[in-house]
């Protein structure tokens, strides 16, 4: 995770999914948590899908 992933998946949590995995089911995820959970949801989401290494 680069310093660069670190800072989208704060700030923009979707957009940082998107740049790693595409536009599948994982963006609609992180989209949909940033919006109903306050953008809390988005960064956690975010930060465990950036984590992963596969």
């Amino acid at each position: 995770m680069s310093i660069v992933d670190i800072i989208l998946a704060i700030l923009l949590p979707p957009l940082a999914v998107f740049l790693r995995k595409g536009a599948g089911k994982d963006f609609i995820i992180s989209l949909l948590l940033t919006l109903l959970l306050f953008w809390l949801g988005g960064i956690i989401h975010a930060f465990w899908l950036l984590s992963k290494k596969a």
